[in-house]
Protein backbone atom coordinates (compact mmCIF):
# COMPACT_ATOMS: atom_id res chain seq x y z
CA UNK A 1 0.00 0.00 0.00
CA UNK A 2 1.40 3.41 -0.99
CA UNK A 3 2.01 6.12 1.57
CA UNK A 4 -0.75 8.20 -0.01
CA UNK A 5 -3.25 5.33 0.28
CA UNK A 6 -2.25 4.77 3.91
CA UNK A 7 -2.98 8.43 4.60
CA UNK A 8 -6.41 8.08 2.97
CA UNK A 9 -7.20 5.09 5.20
CA UNK A 10 -5.94 6.92 8.28
CA UNK A 11 -8.16 9.90 7.58
CA UNK A 12 -11.21 7.77 6.78
CA UNK A 13 -10.77 6.02 10.11
CA UNK A 14 -10.81 9.37 11.93
CA UNK A 15 -13.91 10.37 9.97
CA UNK A 16 -15.73 7.18 11.05
CA UNK A 17 -15.13 7.80 14.77
CA UNK A 18 -18.44 8.03 16.61
CA UNK A 19 -20.48 8.12 13.37
CA UNK A 20 -23.80 6.35 12.86
CA UNK A 21 -23.80 6.52 9.04
CA UNK A 22 -21.08 7.33 6.52
CA UNK A 23 -22.89 7.57 3.20
CA UNK A 24 -20.76 7.92 0.09
CA UNK A 25 -17.58 6.72 1.79
CA UNK A 26 -16.22 4.95 -1.30
CA UNK A 27 -16.79 8.04 -3.47
CA UNK A 28 -15.13 10.21 -0.83
CA UNK A 29 -12.12 7.88 -0.60
CA UNK A 30 -11.37 8.49 -4.29
CA UNK A 31 -12.01 12.22 -3.98
CA UNK A 32 -9.78 12.40 -0.90
CA UNK A 33 -6.94 10.57 -2.65
CA UNK A 34 -7.12 12.99 -5.58
CA UNK A 35 -7.31 15.99 -3.23
CA UNK A 36 -4.25 14.85 -1.30
CA UNK A 37 -2.36 14.38 -4.57
CA UNK A 38 -3.27 17.92 -5.63
CA UNK A 39 -2.61 19.42 -2.20
CA UNK A 40 -6.24 20.55 -2.03
CA UNK A 41 -8.35 20.36 1.15
CA UNK A 42 -11.85 18.92 1.21
CA UNK A 43 -14.71 21.32 1.93
CA UNK A 44 -16.64 20.13 4.98
CA UNK A 45 -19.99 21.71 5.83
CA UNK A 46 -21.86 21.87 9.12
CA UNK A 47 -24.95 24.06 9.30
CA UNK A 48 -26.86 25.24 12.36
CA UNK A 49 -29.88 27.52 12.49
CA UNK A 50 -29.77 30.35 15.06
CA UNK A 51 -33.11 29.32 16.57
CA UNK A 52 -31.73 30.25 20.01
CA UNK A 53 -28.67 32.25 21.12
CA UNK A 54 -26.96 29.29 22.79
CA UNK A 55 -25.11 26.32 21.35
CA UNK A 56 -25.05 23.34 23.72
CA UNK A 57 -23.23 20.05 24.29
CA UNK A 58 -25.50 18.31 21.77
CA UNK A 59 -24.12 20.66 19.10
CA UNK A 60 -20.61 20.04 20.42
CA UNK A 61 -20.83 16.35 19.45
CA UNK A 62 -20.85 17.12 15.73
CA UNK A 63 -18.74 20.28 16.07
CA UNK A 64 -16.01 17.98 17.36
CA UNK A 65 -16.08 16.06 14.07
CA UNK A 66 -15.74 19.36 12.20
CA UNK A 67 -12.70 20.09 14.39
CA UNK A 68 -11.24 16.70 13.47
CA UNK A 69 -11.60 17.51 9.76
CA UNK A 70 -9.78 20.80 10.40
CA UNK A 71 -7.06 18.90 12.24
CA UNK A 72 -6.72 16.64 9.19
CA UNK A 73 -6.02 19.71 7.06
CA UNK A 74 -9.43 20.24 5.46
CA UNK A 75 -11.57 23.38 5.26
CA UNK A 76 -14.32 23.53 7.90
CA UNK A 77 -17.38 25.50 6.83
CA UNK A 78 -19.64 26.56 9.67
CA UNK A 79 -22.87 27.65 8.06
CA UNK A 80 -25.21 29.86 10.06
CA UNK A 81 -28.70 29.23 8.70
CA UNK A 82 -30.07 32.74 9.01
CA UNK A 83 -32.34 32.14 5.99
CA UNK A 84 -33.48 28.64 7.00
CA UNK A 85 -34.21 29.87 10.55
CA UNK A 86 -36.93 32.04 9.01
CA UNK A 87 -38.56 28.85 7.69
CA UNK A 88 -38.14 26.73 10.81
CA UNK A 89 -36.54 23.27 10.68
CA UNK A 90 -39.33 20.63 10.79
CA UNK A 91 -36.91 17.83 11.71
CA UNK A 92 -38.32 15.77 14.56
CA UNK A 93 -41.21 18.18 15.08
CA UNK A 94 -44.78 17.01 15.68
CA UNK A 95 -46.26 20.33 14.60
CA UNK A 96 -45.34 23.39 12.55
CA UNK A 97 -42.42 25.29 14.04
CA UNK A 98 -42.98 29.07 14.21
CA UNK A 99 -40.60 30.90 11.85
CA UNK A 100 -38.32 33.47 13.48
CA UNK A 101 -38.24 37.15 12.59
CA UNK A 102 -35.15 38.86 11.14
CA UNK A 103 -34.29 40.70 14.39
CA UNK A 104 -34.50 37.53 16.48
CA UNK A 105 -32.36 35.58 13.99
CA UNK A 106 -29.73 38.33 13.93
CA UNK A 107 -29.63 38.55 17.73
CA UNK A 108 -29.34 34.78 18.14
CA UNK A 109 -26.58 34.48 15.54
CA UNK A 110 -24.48 37.27 17.07
CA UNK A 111 -22.57 34.99 19.47
CA UNK A 112 -22.33 31.87 17.29
CA UNK A 113 -18.82 32.57 16.00
CA UNK A 114 -17.38 33.06 19.51
CA UNK A 115 -19.09 29.86 20.66
CA UNK A 116 -17.77 27.88 17.69
CA UNK A 117 -14.31 29.23 18.53
CA UNK A 118 -14.46 27.15 21.72
CA UNK A 119 -14.36 24.05 19.49
CA UNK A 120 -12.19 24.91 16.47
CA UNK A 121 -9.95 27.56 14.96
CA UNK A 122 -12.63 29.97 13.74
CA UNK A 123 -10.05 32.24 12.08
CA UNK A 124 -9.03 29.39 9.76
CA UNK A 125 -12.62 28.30 9.08
CA UNK A 126 -15.19 29.61 6.63
CA UNK A 127 -18.08 31.20 8.52
CA UNK A 128 -20.98 31.63 6.10
CA UNK A 129 -24.65 32.65 6.14
CA UNK A 130 -27.09 31.03 3.73
CA UNK A 131 -28.85 34.35 3.18
CA UNK A 132 -25.82 35.18 1.00
CA UNK A 133 -27.27 33.16 -1.89
CA UNK A 134 -30.87 32.55 -0.85
CA UNK A 135 -31.78 36.24 -0.59
CA UNK A 136 -30.44 36.66 -4.14
CA UNK A 137 -32.44 33.73 -5.54
CA UNK A 138 -35.23 34.74 -7.94
CA UNK A 139 -38.68 33.11 -7.96
CA UNK A 140 -37.69 31.38 -11.20
CA UNK A 141 -34.56 29.99 -9.51
CA UNK A 142 -36.63 28.72 -6.60
CA UNK A 143 -39.16 27.01 -8.88
CA UNK A 144 -36.27 25.30 -10.66
CA UNK A 145 -34.85 24.14 -7.31
CA UNK A 146 -38.19 22.70 -6.18
CA UNK A 147 -38.67 20.86 -9.47
CA UNK A 148 -35.96 18.36 -8.59
CA UNK A 149 -38.02 16.16 -6.27
CA UNK A 150 -41.62 15.12 -5.67
CA UNK A 151 -44.19 15.51 -2.89
CA UNK A 152 -44.23 11.73 -2.44
CA UNK A 153 -40.47 11.80 -1.88
CA UNK A 154 -40.89 14.51 0.76
CA UNK A 155 -43.59 12.49 2.48
CA UNK A 156 -41.13 9.62 2.88
CA UNK A 157 -39.53 11.75 5.56
CA UNK A 158 -40.37 10.20 8.93
CA UNK A 159 -41.71 13.29 10.68
CA UNK A 160 -43.80 14.34 7.68
CA UNK A 161 -45.23 10.84 7.13
CA UNK A 162 -46.25 10.57 10.79
CA UNK A 163 -47.92 13.96 10.77
CA UNK A 164 -49.69 13.19 7.49
CA UNK A 165 -50.97 9.85 8.84
CA UNK A 166 -52.16 11.56 12.02
CA UNK A 167 -53.82 14.31 9.95
CA UNK A 168 -51.68 16.89 11.72
CA UNK A 169 -51.30 19.96 9.49
CA UNK A 170 -48.09 20.36 7.48
CA UNK A 171 -47.56 23.91 6.23
CA UNK A 172 -46.34 24.25 2.64
CA UNK A 173 -43.31 26.32 3.69
CA UNK A 174 -42.03 23.36 5.77
CA UNK A 175 -41.53 21.40 2.56
CA UNK A 176 -39.14 24.13 1.43
CA UNK A 177 -36.68 23.61 4.27
CA UNK A 178 -34.87 20.52 2.88
CA UNK A 179 -34.59 22.21 -0.53
CA UNK A 180 -32.82 25.22 0.96
CA UNK A 181 -30.50 23.12 3.13
CA UNK A 182 -29.69 20.99 0.10
CA UNK A 183 -28.98 24.01 -2.09
CA UNK A 184 -26.54 25.27 0.54
CA UNK A 185 -24.33 22.32 -0.40
CA UNK A 186 -24.46 23.39 -4.05
CA UNK A 187 -23.53 26.98 -3.23
CA UNK A 188 -20.70 25.93 -0.90
CA UNK A 189 -19.43 23.11 -3.17
CA UNK A 190 -19.40 20.80 -0.16
CA UNK A 191 -17.46 17.54 -0.33
CA UNK A 192 -18.81 16.37 3.05
CA UNK A 193 -21.78 17.40 5.18
CA UNK A 194 -22.07 16.61 8.89
CA UNK A 195 -25.19 16.41 11.04
CA UNK A 196 -27.19 14.56 13.64
CA UNK A 197 -29.25 11.51 12.76
CA UNK A 198 -32.37 13.69 12.75
CA UNK A 199 -30.90 15.49 9.71
CA UNK A 200 -30.38 12.39 7.56
CA UNK A 201 -33.20 13.17 5.11
CA UNK A 202 -31.99 16.75 4.59
CA UNK A 203 -28.37 15.64 4.14
CA UNK A 204 -29.35 13.05 1.54
CA UNK A 205 -31.40 15.70 -0.26
CA UNK A 206 -28.15 17.61 -0.52
CA UNK A 207 -26.64 14.73 -2.52
CA UNK A 208 -29.66 14.65 -4.85
CA UNK A 209 -29.72 18.40 -5.45
CA UNK A 210 -25.96 18.53 -6.04
CA UNK A 211 -26.37 15.89 -8.77
CA UNK A 212 -29.25 17.89 -10.27
CA UNK A 213 -26.98 20.93 -10.53
CA UNK A 214 -24.13 18.95 -12.08
CA UNK A 215 -22.04 18.70 -8.91
CA UNK A 216 -20.40 15.63 -7.39
CA UNK A 217 -22.54 14.44 -4.46
CA UNK A 218 -21.26 15.12 -0.97
CA UNK A 219 -20.50 12.38 1.51
CA UNK A 220 -22.83 12.38 4.53
CA UNK A 221 -21.65 11.63 8.07
CA UNK A 222 -24.25 11.50 10.83
CA UNK A 223 -23.80 11.33 14.58
CA UNK A 224 -26.15 10.20 17.35
CA UNK A 225 -28.24 12.75 19.22
CA UNK A 226 -27.19 13.53 22.78
CA UNK A 227 -30.02 13.01 25.26
CA UNK A 228 -30.63 16.00 27.51
CA UNK A 229 -30.38 16.23 31.27
CA UNK A 230 -33.99 15.04 31.63
CA UNK A 231 -32.88 11.62 30.41
CA UNK A 232 -35.63 11.32 27.76
CA UNK A 233 -35.58 13.92 24.97
CA UNK A 234 -32.71 15.07 22.77
CA UNK A 235 -30.83 18.02 24.24
CA UNK A 236 -32.67 21.24 23.43
CA UNK A 237 -32.81 24.69 25.01
CA UNK A 238 -36.56 24.86 24.35
CA UNK A 239 -37.06 21.70 26.43
CA UNK A 240 -35.01 23.07 29.33
CA UNK A 241 -32.67 20.05 29.30
CA UNK A 242 -29.56 21.56 27.74
CA UNK A 243 -26.04 22.37 28.90
CA UNK A 244 -24.94 25.48 27.01
CA UNK A 245 -21.36 26.06 25.90
CA UNK A 246 -21.62 29.53 27.45
CA UNK A 247 -23.02 28.31 30.78
CA UNK A 248 -20.76 29.29 33.70
CA UNK A 249 -18.36 26.51 34.83
CA UNK A 250 -20.37 25.91 38.01
CA UNK A 251 -23.56 25.49 35.98
CA UNK A 252 -21.97 23.03 33.53
CA UNK A 253 -20.48 21.02 36.40
CA UNK A 254 -23.74 20.91 38.34
CA UNK A 255 -25.87 19.96 35.33
CA UNK A 256 -23.59 17.05 34.49
CA UNK A 257 -23.75 15.89 38.10
CA UNK A 258 -27.57 15.91 37.79
CA UNK A 259 -27.82 13.44 34.88
CA UNK A 260 -29.02 9.91 35.50
CA UNK A 261 -26.51 7.08 35.80
CA UNK A 262 -28.00 5.54 32.65
CA UNK A 263 -26.77 8.50 30.55
CA UNK A 264 -23.15 8.23 31.70
CA UNK A 265 -21.86 5.79 29.04
CA UNK A 266 -23.25 7.91 26.18
CA UNK A 267 -21.92 11.14 27.66
CA UNK A 268 -18.46 9.59 28.11
CA UNK A 269 -18.51 8.22 24.55
CA UNK A 270 -19.98 11.26 22.77
CA UNK A 271 -18.74 14.43 24.46
CA UNK A 272 -15.58 16.14 23.11
CA UNK A 273 -13.28 15.32 26.01
CA UNK A 274 -10.00 13.41 26.40
CA UNK A 275 -10.86 9.73 26.84
CA UNK A 276 -8.07 7.66 28.33
CA UNK A 277 -8.23 4.00 29.30
CA UNK A 278 -8.97 4.88 32.92
CA UNK A 279 -12.11 6.85 31.99
CA UNK A 280 -13.33 4.19 29.57
CA UNK A 281 -12.77 1.45 32.15
CA UNK A 282 -14.70 3.44 34.75
CA UNK A 283 -17.57 3.83 32.29
CA UNK A 284 -17.63 0.10 31.52
CA UNK A 285 -17.64 -0.66 35.25
CA UNK A 286 -20.69 1.55 35.78
CA UNK A 287 -22.50 -0.23 32.94
CA UNK A 288 -21.75 -3.62 34.54
CA UNK A 289 -22.99 -2.41 37.93
CA UNK A 290 -19.58 -2.68 39.56
CA UNK A 291 -18.46 0.93 39.17
CA UNK A 292 -18.91 4.20 41.05
CA UNK A 293 -21.29 6.43 39.05
CA UNK A 294 -20.83 9.43 41.38
CA UNK A 295 -17.06 9.39 40.95
CA UNK A 296 -17.48 9.03 37.18
CA UNK A 297 -19.83 12.03 37.07
CA UNK A 298 -17.29 14.14 38.93
CA UNK A 299 -14.54 13.12 36.50
CA UNK A 300 -16.78 13.71 33.48
CA UNK A 301 -17.88 17.13 34.79
CA UNK A 302 -14.27 18.08 35.49
CA UNK A 303 -13.15 17.19 31.97
CA UNK A 304 -16.04 18.99 30.26
CA UNK A 305 -15.50 22.23 32.20
CA UNK A 306 -11.76 22.06 31.50
CA UNK A 307 -12.49 21.49 27.78
CA UNK A 308 -14.54 24.67 27.47
CA UNK A 309 -12.76 26.79 30.10
CA UNK A 310 -9.53 25.72 31.86
CA UNK A 311 -8.20 23.59 34.71
CA UNK A 312 -8.63 26.36 37.27
CA UNK A 313 -12.28 26.82 36.36
CA UNK A 314 -12.79 23.06 36.62
CA UNK A 315 -11.33 22.97 40.12
CA UNK A 316 -13.40 25.98 41.16
CA UNK A 317 -16.60 24.43 39.80
CA UNK A 318 -15.91 21.20 41.72
CA UNK A 319 -15.36 23.16 44.93
CA UNK A 320 -18.55 25.16 44.33
CA UNK A 321 -20.55 21.95 43.83
CA UNK A 322 -19.20 20.43 47.02
CA UNK A 323 -19.88 23.53 49.10
CA UNK A 324 -23.25 24.61 47.64
CA UNK A 325 -24.91 21.34 46.62
CA UNK A 326 -23.38 18.63 48.79
CA UNK A 327 -22.91 20.72 51.94
CA UNK A 328 -25.93 22.99 51.22
CA UNK A 329 -23.92 26.14 51.80
CA UNK A 330 -23.70 29.40 49.87
CA UNK A 331 -21.10 30.21 47.22
CA UNK A 332 -18.14 32.36 48.23
CA UNK A 333 -19.15 34.91 45.60
CA UNK A 334 -22.72 35.76 44.63
CA UNK A 335 -23.51 37.68 41.43
CA UNK A 336 -24.83 41.20 42.17
CA UNK A 337 -27.73 42.75 40.25
CA UNK A 338 -29.71 45.96 40.39
CA UNK A 339 -33.30 46.56 39.32
CA UNK A 340 -35.16 49.87 39.07
CA UNK A 341 -38.85 49.95 39.93
CA UNK A 342 -39.15 53.07 37.74
CA UNK A 343 -41.96 54.52 39.83
CA UNK A 344 -43.75 51.24 40.54
CA UNK A 345 -44.18 50.01 44.10
CA UNK A 346 -43.34 46.36 43.43
CA UNK A 347 -42.18 43.93 40.77
CA UNK A 348 -43.22 40.29 40.49
CA UNK A 349 -40.55 37.66 40.98
CA UNK A 350 -41.39 36.33 37.50
CA UNK A 351 -40.82 39.71 35.81
CA UNK A 352 -37.67 40.33 37.85
CA UNK A 353 -36.04 37.01 36.99
CA UNK A 354 -37.04 37.37 33.33
CA UNK A 355 -35.64 40.91 33.13
CA UNK A 356 -32.33 39.90 34.71
CA UNK A 357 -32.03 36.72 32.63
CA UNK A 358 -31.62 34.50 35.68
CA UNK A 359 -33.67 31.67 34.15
CA UNK A 360 -33.73 30.30 30.64
CA UNK A 361 -37.37 31.31 30.23
CA UNK A 362 -40.43 32.37 32.20
CA UNK A 363 -41.64 28.78 31.88
CA UNK A 364 -38.47 27.50 33.51
CA UNK A 365 -39.02 29.74 36.55
CA UNK A 366 -42.60 28.53 36.87
CA UNK A 367 -41.37 24.92 36.78
CA UNK A 368 -38.75 25.61 39.45
CA UNK A 369 -41.34 27.29 41.70
CA UNK A 370 -43.73 24.35 41.28
CA UNK A 371 -40.88 22.02 42.28
CA UNK A 372 -40.17 24.05 45.41
CA UNK A 373 -36.74 24.97 44.07
CA UNK A 374 -36.90 28.77 44.37
CA UNK A 375 -36.28 30.79 47.52
CA UNK A 376 -36.04 34.45 48.45
CA UNK A 377 -33.89 35.16 51.51
CA UNK A 378 -33.97 31.44 52.38
CA UNK A 379 -37.81 31.36 52.28
CA UNK A 380 -39.27 28.92 49.75
CA UNK A 381 -41.48 30.60 47.12
CA UNK A 382 -44.84 29.08 46.16
CA UNK A 383 -46.07 31.82 43.81
CA UNK A 384 -44.01 33.00 40.80
CA UNK A 385 -45.93 36.29 40.94
CA UNK A 386 -44.65 37.06 44.43
CA UNK A 387 -44.43 40.88 44.74
CA UNK A 388 -41.09 42.32 45.79
CA UNK A 389 -40.70 45.94 46.89
CA UNK A 390 -37.61 48.07 47.34
CA UNK A 391 -34.81 46.30 49.18
CA UNK A 392 -32.04 43.73 48.88
CA UNK A 393 -32.90 40.07 48.24
CA UNK A 394 -30.91 36.86 47.96
CA UNK A 395 -32.51 34.71 45.26
CA UNK A 396 -31.80 31.01 44.88
CA UNK A 397 -33.03 29.16 41.77
CA UNK A 398 -32.54 25.42 41.79
CA UNK A 399 -29.63 24.09 43.77
CA UNK A 400 -26.84 26.11 42.18
CA UNK A 401 -27.99 29.54 41.01
CA UNK A 402 -27.70 32.45 43.45
CA UNK A 403 -28.22 36.16 42.87
CA UNK A 404 -28.14 39.16 45.21
CA UNK A 405 -30.60 41.70 43.82
CA UNK A 406 -30.94 45.31 44.91
CA UNK A 407 -34.38 46.68 44.00
CA UNK A 408 -34.86 50.40 44.15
Amino acid sequence: MSAERREVERQLERMREGAVDFIGEEELAGRLERALGEGRPLRVKLGMDPSSPDLHLGHAVVLEKLRIFQELGHTPIFLIGDFTARIGDPSGKKKTRPPLGDKEVTANAATYVSQVAKMLDADAAEIRFNSEWMDAMTPQDFVRLCSHTTVSRLLERDDFSKRYAAQTPIAVHEFLYPFVQAYDSVALEADVELGGTDQTFNLLMGREIQRAYGKAPQAVITHPLLVGTDGHEKMSKSLGNSIALLDPPEEIYGKIMSISDALLPDYVAMLPIPRNEELLSASKAVVSGAGDPLALKHELARRVVERFYDAGSSEGAADHFRRVVQERGKPTEVAQYEYSLAGAETVSLLDLVDHLGLAGSRGELRRLVSQGAVSVDDERVSDPLLALGAGSYLLKLGRRRFAQVQIG
